[in-house]
């Protein structure tokens, strides 16, 4: 009889390690594959004639796509019926025609691609305040942090449909201007805070930890930051006509795929960053604090950087700039010990830092191709050396080495944590600094 039993539970265990991946699907997750394969028709049906072959293309393999991310995460199933909703709200409000954005209450306020994106910059900074609160409070600090990554979330959502009414928005100024939301530096800003926090909120609840958002927050806020500056200069929130070198459908590839590689690989320097303040918490000398004295260096030097805006009389926006960040670094200098004991294992965050590089180096990879078939296309050849291409060869070389260390010889750290620290500066510099610095084929979002 034992003998038996024991069978039937070898049986059955063996049953649930091969259990089939559709059969773990519930019914909602069913609802939700046939409502985007519906959308994904509709769509077809209501926009093709704007299409060419490779954008409905695109638009086809986006289904299984989406539907399987929706599976293997469900809280972006949640997220893109949300999203999803929310523009086609949008889209109906406005009937055709621009001019119902001032005068729809909801338009106005919150839907319209620039309403939206400024309830998304908001959301950033108080989700980025409530994670600082949480990790210093000894008393409620889960709760606060539970309301910072609820924030977030919404900051996402706000952010995704801020980008789809833009989308929308583009088509209704003229179907020649008309194009997806991500071909100049306002737009790919927004594309790289969303990503950014999205992988994070994805961590978040993989490792189960919160204490890396005021940390991975920084990055973002720091962006958040410099978009609404850039906005308040060049008026960037404006729609602008595609150049003709972007009016192709190698962009709706090329860029979102680079910038999960610049938003992963951004999310890994914090954990870094994380890491180093860990390890130097029980330090009292001054060398030894060296990623917060770097940090307050990268941070005050920011504003010298656009110095160009005291003549643009925004010199008071880079004044509370500056008084911010000198208020973060102050926290951090004081508050260590505290924010170390909140802070996962050195196993934890070596790991996140890990698997964040191995994701974006795989989608870096993957844009670089694309980026060289779509020169080929627009420009006649694969590579040209332009100083985009070099600093992104740059940038693959760099997390190209990181991981060989890691696989091969087993790099992990400080060594690890400060290369993937300096990783962040080559690729702000492949990202923004080539722009403000350089001038060549890529100069689409120049300052």
């Amino acid at each position: 009889m034992n003998s038996q039993m024991s069978v039937s539970q070898s049986g059955a265990t063996e049953v649930l390690l091969h259990e089939g991946f559709f059969s773990k699907r519930n019914a909602w997750d069913w609802v939700f594959a046939a409502l985007t394969l519906l959308g994904a028709l509709y769509a077809l049906s209501l926009y093709s004639s704007a299409m060419d072959v490779y954008e409905q293309g695109i638009l086809i393999a986006s289904v299984p796509a989406a539907i399987w991310l929706g599976w293997f995460w469900r809280p972006l199933r949640t997220l893109m019926m949300v999203v999803a909703f929310l523009s086609l709200l949008g889209v109906w409000s406005y009937q055709g025609t621009m001019q119902r954005a001032e005068t729809v209450f909801w338009l106005k306020y919150f839907l319209s691609s620039q309403s939206a994106i400024l309830w998304m910059s908001m959301l950033f900074f108080v989700s980025t305040a409530f994670y600082w609160v949480g990790v210093f409070l000894k008393e409620r600090a889960d709760g606060i942090e539970e309301t910072a990554s609820r924030l977030l979330w919404v900051a996402v959502t706000m952010a995704l449909t801020g980008t789809m009414m833009r989308w929308y928005e583009s088509y209704l100024l003229g179907p020649d201007i008309g194009h997806i939301p991500v071909s100049n530096l306002y737009e790919v800003f927004v594309l790289f805070c969303w990503m950014t926090a999205t992988f994070y909120l994805y961590y978040e609840a993989q490792y189960k930890t919160r204490s890396l958002g005021a940390f991975v927050m920084l990055v973002v806020s720091a962006a958040v930051g410099f978009l609404l500056w850039y906005t308040l200069v060049r008026q960037a929130h404006e729609i602008q006509p595609l150049v003709p070198a972007l009016k192709s459908w190698w962009m709706k590839l090329h860029v979102p795929a680079n910038f999960i590689g610049y938003g992963t690989f951004a999310l890994a320097a914090m954990v870094a960053f994380a890491y180093l303040i860990k390890q130097s918490a029980t330090e009292s000398r001054w060398y030894r604090l060296a990623p917060l004295w770097l940090l307050g260096i990268v941070l005050c030097f920011e504003p010298l950087v656009f110095r160009k805006a005291s003549a643009s009389g925004l010199s008071d926006y880079w004044a509370v700039y500056f008084g911010m960040s000198a208020l973060v670094i102050g926290s951090i200098v004081f508050g260590r010990k505290r924010l170390a004991a909140r802070l996962p294992s050195f196993e934890v965050l070596d790991d996140v830092m890990y698997k964040s590089i191995a994701v974006g180096f795989a989608f870096f990879t993957i844009a670089t191709v694309l980026g060289a078939l779509w020169a080929a296309e627009a420009w006649g050849g694969y590579w040209s050396w332009d100083p985009k291409e070099t600093w992104a060869l740059i940038v693959w070389l760099n997390y190209a080495a990181w991981l060989h260390m890691r696989l091969v010889k087993g790099l992990r750290g400080n060594v690890a944590a400060w290369w993937a620290l300096g990783g962040l500066a080559v690729t702000t510099f492949a990202f923004i600094g080539v722009n403000m610095f350089l001038s060549g084929l890529h100069s689409y979002g120049t300052l």
